[in-house]
C-alpha cells in the first residue's frame, strides 16, 4: 500500500470462487510458491510480506505434502486438490518447524477454505518431524469426504533462521488406533499448470481466506511515532497561495551561503563532509524511538558506557533526613554544554580503566575511585566567571571542604568547588589520615570456592606479593567498602543500596561446641581480621558486585573442617531453644562465612532531575554514525518569531486579508556567517475565502553580513536593503533571489531494471496509486530495461494507469549508472526534475511535493534519506534504520545534471555502489546545495541480492520452476 498507517476498514476480499479447468495430467503433484529472504517464524509474518500471495520468489511443484528445503528465512504456500481414496470421516494433522497452517475447503472452491489445523501462532512453536500430536491444534476434527470429489487445500509454512526446517501433513481414517500418514502423490493434484507463465502473470493464483492480501486488519495502535497522522502528509492537497501575490511582501536580497563549496577542490567521496542537515519544526517524529532499545546512538554516551552504567549520571539522589551535609555522593550530572562531554578517544580510554565500583552509583568513598590522576575539566560557570582549575591533592594538603550539590556548578570567590564526576571523573578528594591496606575485590565468586594453604602467606603485611586468584583483582588504591551482613537493628531510610554507613566487625559464628583445631582457626581468623580492621566498613556498591572478607577468599580448608562445620550447623538448627532467636540476634552473633548478604532496597529513595533536551547537543553536520536519530528539531521560539515577522509583513501588504491558522512546517538551513534560510509552510484563512497554503523560502540575514556574489558569474551583488534590518538591530527577513520552487514542474522517475518482475509490478502499482490519490499528472515513469526475461516490462507499463511513461530497452549486463544516464537523456525538457530512483521504494503520498519544494534550478538538489526496513519488517510496522550514507535517491533539475557532467558511466561499468558519492562530489563542486532530510513514511523494502539481476541460482533452480531475483 502506498499510504502506510492509514486508518479505516480493510479493502474487501477478492476471493477466487471458481477454480480453473482441471485435467487428468495434473495428478501426482501440487503447486508450491516460495517467498524467500523474509524473517520470522509465524505465518502472520508471511502474510505481512509485500508480495504475498501473488508474487512469490519461486514457482515450482512438489509431489507429496512433506517438504524440507534445508534453508532459512522463507515461507511456503502449497496448494492444490486432495482426492480421497474412499468415503468416510478423515482427520488431518500438520507438523512443522516453525509455524504452519492447513486450510481445507468443503469443495473445490478456494473461497470456501477453512482453517482445520495449525502449529502455533507466535513463531516460537515447533514440532519434530512426524510429531503429529504435540499440540491440540495440530489435529483437526473429523471431516466427511467423498472419493468422487476433489477438495481444495492450502498449506502455509514459515521458517526462520533456526531449527530443522520441515512441514508435513498427515491424515487417517477416524478409527481407533490408526496413525497419521503423510499424504502422498496418489491423492494430490495441481491447481493449475504454471510452467509456461511469466512471473507477472498472476490472474491464475488462487486467493482464499488463508492468503488474500486484503484479509489483514490494520494495527489499532502504531508502534512507530512516524505512523501517526501529521498535517505534513496531506498539506499538499490544500490550494497554494500564488507566489505572484507574495513577491512584494519582503524586500529582495542576494542568496549566497558561505558553506557552498563551488570550485573548491575536494578529494574523492569527500562531499559527504560538506552536506549539512536542516532543522525542522514542529516535530515530525522521524526519530526512530522504537528502535532505540537496541541502538542508543542518539545519546552522546557510548554503548559500552550505557551498558555498564546506564543513565544514572543524569540523576541527583535526594539527601534523606539526618544525612550529613558534608557527605557528597560521587554522582555525575548532565551539563548541556558540549565541552563537558569527553571525546570518543578520551571516553574509550576512560572506560578501559573504569571498574564496576567506579560507577556513578558509588557514594561516600574516602578516596577517589575513578582514574588515578583524572585530568580536571573546566565546568560551566555562572555570570561568566571561570574558576581556577583544581590541582591534584597531596597528603600535605588540607581536606577540601565539601558543599551542597547543584545541577550547575559555579565558582566561589573564597574556595574552589570540586568539579562534578562526569563520565567517571571525580572531584578533588579528602586525603585520609593513613593509607588503608590493599583489598581483595571479588567479581563473581562461586559459593564453596576454596584455595590452597599457600594463600595464607600473602596475608601477612610483610609477605611477598601474591598472584591473583581466578576472579580476584588486586588494587593498591582502596576500593569502596561494604558490610557483608545487615546491622543488628533495621537501618534507617538511606539513599544507599547497602544500608547504613557504620562498619561491622567480622567475627566467626559462635558455636557452643567446637574442636580445638576450629578454635585455633577462629583465633587466627580474628587476628587477621584485626590486622585489616577497616576492610568491611559500609559503602555503596553496584548491585552486580560483591565483596568478601579476606578469610573467605584465602583461608584454607583444614582436613575435616567442611564436614565438621556442616554437622555443627545441623546441630545449631536442631538445638532446642534456637527457634526463639530472631533474625536480628543471628546477625548480631556474627556473619556466616558461607553466606551472602542481599542488597537492601530503598523503595523511598527519590531524586532530582532537570529537563534535558538532547537536541541541543546535535550538530547540523551530516551525522554518519547514528542511523536512528531523526531530523534536527528547530526551537519553537525561533520558528514562531520568524513566522510572526512574516505574517506582520504579509498583513501589512494585503491589509489583514489572511489569518494564520497553524504552522504546518518550518525548515531552517543555518549559515552562521550570513544568516539562515527558512522554508515556511503555513495554513492561512483568507478573508471571505477558503483555506490556503503558503509555502515560500525566506532569508533571515544577520545585521552587517556581506552577501558576496550570489551566483559567482561576475554579476554585482545585490545591495543590502534597509528594510531587512529591524529597528531593534535584530535580523530581518528578506526574499532570496532565484530561490523559488515551482509547483507544476514535471518530475521524471528514472529506474533501471532487470529480471525484477514482482518489484516492477509493485513499483508500477504504487505509481498508479500515487496518481489516483494526488490527482497529480505532472510526473512520468521511465523504466530502462536490461532484457528482462521474467516479464514483459513494456506491456506492464502500458497496462499501468500512469499519466506518462517511457520504456527504454538496453542490451548487455545490468549497469545502474548507464541505465540512469540513458533515462536522463530521454528527457527533453531541461527545466524539469529528474529523480534517480530505486525499484524497491515505498513512497509517501507527498513525495512529488517534497521533491519539487527542495529542488530549485541552479540552487538546490534534493537527496532524501530513506528508511531501510529490516528483514520481516513492513511499512505498517517499520523496523530498521535511516540510510544516512546513501545518496542513490537523488532529485535534480536536468539542466544542473548536465552541467555537472551526468553519471560516471566509464568508471562504474558492470557494477553499482559508490556512483552516488561520486556524483555528489561534482554536484557540490558546481555550487549547488544538497538538501538532506528524512522523509516520513519513505521506506526501502528489505531484499537480498541473492539471485539478483538474473544470476544463476545453483541447486535451488530446478527444471519446471520459474524464479526471479529478489
Amino acid at each position: 500500500m502506498l499510504l502506510s498507517g492509514k486508518a479505516g476498514r480493510p479493502p474487501p476480499l477478492n476471493l477466487t470462487h471458481q477454480a480453473p479447468p482441471w485435467r487428468a495430467e495434473y495428478k501426482g503433484q501440487v503447486n508450491l510458491h516460495v517467498f524467500e529472504d523474509w524473517c520470522g517464524g509465524a505465518v502472520g509474518h508471511l502474510r505481512r510480506n509485500l508480495h504475498f500471495p501473488l508474487f512469490p520468489h519461486t514457482r515450482t511443484i512438489v509431489k507429496k505434502l512433506a517438504v524440507s528445503p534445508k534453508w532459512k528465512n522463507y515461507g511456503l504456500r502449497i496448494f492444490g486438490f486432495i482426492h480421497p481414496a474412499r468415503d468416510g470421516d478423515v482427520q488431518f494433522s500438520v507438523a512443522s518447524d516453525d509455524n504452519s497452517e492447513f486450510w481445507l475447503s468443503p469443495n473445490e472452491s478456494p473461497a470456501g477454505a477453512q482453517l482445520v489445523a495449525f502449529v502455533g501462532k507466535t513463531g516460537s512453536e515447533w514440532t519434530a518431524p512426524g510429531e503429529f500430536t504435540k499440540f491440540s491444534s495440530q489435529v483437526s476434527k473429523p471431516r466427511r469426504l467423498m472419493a468422487s470429489r476433489r477438495y481444495y487445500f492450502e498449506l502455509l509454512h514459515k521458517q526462520d533462521d533456526r531449527g530443522s526446517d520441515h512441514v508435513e501433513v498427515g491424515w487417517r481414517a477416524f478409527l481407533p488406533g490408526l496413525k497419521f500418514q503423510v499424504i502422498g502423490s496418489a491423492h494430490l493434484s495441481l491447481y493449475t499448470d504454471e510452467s509456461a507463465l511469466k512471473m507477472d502473470h498472476v490472474a491464475h493464483v488462487p486467493q482464499s481466506p488463508a492468503s488474500h492480501v486484503g484479509g489483514r486488519l490494520p494495527q489499532e495502535e502504531p508502534r512507530a511515532d512516524m505512523l501517526r497522522p501529521d498535517p505534513r502528509d496531506t498539506f499538499f492537497l490544500t490550494p497554494r497561495l500564488q507566489p505572484a501575490s507574495l513577491e512584494n511582501v519582503l524586500e529582495p536580497c542576494a542568496y549566497a551561503p558561505t558553506y557552498v563549496v563551488k570550485d573548491f577542490p575536494i578529494a574523492r567521496y569527500q562531499g559527504l563532509q560538506f552536506v549539512y542537515l536542516s532543522f525542522v519544526y514542529p516535530n515530525d517524529h522521524t526519530r526512530l524511538t522504537h528502535m532505540e532499545t537496541d541502538n542508543k546512538c542518539f545519546y552522546r554516551e557510548s554503548p559500552l558506557y550505557l551498558e555498564r552504567f546506564g543513565f544514572y549520571k543524569y540523576m541527583k539522589m535526594d539527601k534523606e533526613e539526618g544525612e550529613e551535609d558534608e557527605q557528597v555522593q560521587h554522582r555525575a550530572f548532565l551539563f548541556l554544554n558540549p565541552d563537558d562531554f569527553l571525546d570518543d578517544e578520551d571516553e574509550g580510554e576512560l572506560l578501559d580503566s573504569l571498574e564496576p565500583t567506579q560507577a556513578a552509583l558509588a557514594q561516600s568513598s574516602t578516596r577517589p575511585f575513578g582514574l588515578a590522576r583524572a585530568a580536571p575539566t573546566e565546568a560551566p560557570t555562572e555570570a561568566g566567571t571561570t574558576p581556577a582549575l583544581p590541582t591534584p591533592p597531596s597528603p600535605r594538603h588540607q581536606p577540601t571542604p565539601r558543599r551542597s550539590r547543584a545541577l550547575s556548578w559555579a565558582a566561589r570567590a573564597r574556595a574552589p568547588r570540586p568539579l562534578p564526576l562526569f563520565l567517571g571523573r571525580a572531584p578533588p578528594p579528602r586525603v585520609a589520615a593513613r593509607q588503608p591496606p590493599p583489598k581483595v575485590y571479588v567479581t563473581r565468586v562461586r559459593p564453596g570456592l576454596r584455595v590452597s594453604t599457600r594463600a595464607l602467606a600473602p596475608l601477612s603485611p610483610r609477605g611477598p606479593p601474591w598472584s591473583p586468584f581466578p576472579g580476584v583483582f588486586l588494587r593498591r588504591r582502596p576500593l569502596p567498602r561494604v558490610q557483608l551482613r545487615a546491622p543488628p537493628r533495621p537501618p534507617q531510610s538511606r539513599s544507599r543500596r547497602t544500608g547504613g554507613s557504620q562498619a561491622t566487625e567480622l567475627r566467626p559464628p559462635a558455636r557452643a561446641q567446637a574442636t580445638q583445631g576450629s578454635r585455633e582457626d577462629q583465633a587466627h581468623l580474628l587476628e587477621l581480621t584485626a590486622t585489616n580492621a577497616d576492610l568491611n566498613s559500609s559503602s555503596e556498591t553496584g548491585p552486580v558486585t560483591s565483596f568478601l572478607s579476606l578469610s573467605q577468599v584465602s583461608r584454607p580448608q583444614l582436613p575435616g573442617e567442611g564436614e565438621e562445620e556442616e554437622e555443627e550447623e545441623e546441630e545449631e538448627d536442631g538445638a532446642p531453644g534456637e527457634e526463639a532467636l530472631s533474625e536480628d540476634s543471628e546477625e548480631a552473633a556474627g556473619p556466616a562465612l558461607s553466606r551472602w548478604r542481599e542488597d537492601a532496597i530503598d523503595w523511598q529513595r527519590t531524586f532530582s532531575v532537570g529537563a534535558v533536551d538532547f537536541e541541543l547537543l546535535r550538530s547540523d553536520w551530516n551525522d554518519l554514525r547514528c542511523n536512528v536519530s531523526g531530523n534536527l528539531q528547530l526551537p519553537e521560539a525561533e520558528a514562531v518569531d520568524v513566522v510572526a515577522q512574516y505574517m506582520e509583513r504579509l498583513n501589512a501588504r494585503h491589509g489583514g486579508r489572511y489569518v494564520l491558522l497553524r504552522i504546518v512546517n518550518v525548515e531552517k538551513r543555518r549559515d552562521s556567517a550570513r544568516g539562515s534560510r527558512f522554508l515556511l509552510e503555513l495554513e492561512l484563512q483568507e478573508r471571505g475565502g477558503g483555506r490556503l497554503r503558503l509555502s515560500e523560502y525566506v532569508f533571515l540575514r544577520l545585521p552587517g553580513a556581506r552577501t558576496g556574489d550570489a551566483d559567482g558569474d561576475g554579476e554585482s551583488p545585490e545591495p543590502v536593503p534597509t528594510a531587512s534590518t529591524r529597528p531593534d538591530g535584530r535580523p530581518g527577513l528578506c526574499r532570496p533571489l532565484r530561490l523559488a520552487w515551482r509547483q507544476d514542474v514535471m518530475v521524471h522517475f528514472i529506474v533501471p531494471v532487470k529480471n525484477q518482475a514482482r518489484w516492477v509490478a509493485q513499483f508500477l502499482a504504487d505509481m498508479a496509486l500515487l496518481h489516483a490519490h494526488t490527482g497529480d499528472s505532472h510526473f512520468s515513469v521511465i523504466l530502462v530495461d536490461f532484457e528482462s526475461e521474467d516479464m514483459d516490462v513494456e506491456q506492464a507499463l502500458r497496462a499501468a494507469r500512469l499519466p506518462r511513461y517511457q520504456y527504454l530497452r538496453r542490451t548487455g549486463n545490468f549497469e545502474r549508472s548507464a541505465g540512469l544516464q540513458a533515462g536522463v537523456d530521454a528527457v527533453e525538457d531541461a527545466s524539469s526534475i529528474v529523480f534517480l530512483c530505486d525499484l524497491h521504494i515505498h513512497f509517501p503520498a507527498n513525495i512529488l511535493d517534497g521533491i519539487r519544494k527542495h529542488c530549485v534550478e541552479g540552487k538546490l538538489a534534493f537527496a532524501p534519506v530513506v528508511m531501510r526496513l529490516a528483514c520481516g519488517s513492513s511499512p505498517g510496522d517499520p523496523h530498521g534504520y535511516w540510510e544516512v550514507n546513501g545518496f542513490g535517491l537523488f532529485g535534480i533539475y536536468k539542466s544542473d545534471f548536465e552541467r555537472v557532467g551526468g553519471m560516471n558511466t566509464e568508471e562504474f561499468r558492470d557494477q553499482w555502489g559508490g556512483e552516488d558519492w561520486e556524483l555528489l562530489d561534482r554536484v557540490l563542486q558546481a555550487g549547488l546545495e544538497v538538501e538532506r532530510l528524512r522523509l516520513r513514511n519513505f521506506y526501502h523494502h528489505y531484499h537480498s541480492r541473492r539471485g539478483m539481476w538474473g544470476a544463476q541460482r545453483g541447486a535451488h533452480s530446478r527444471k519446471g520452476s520459474r524464479t526471479e531475483g529478489p
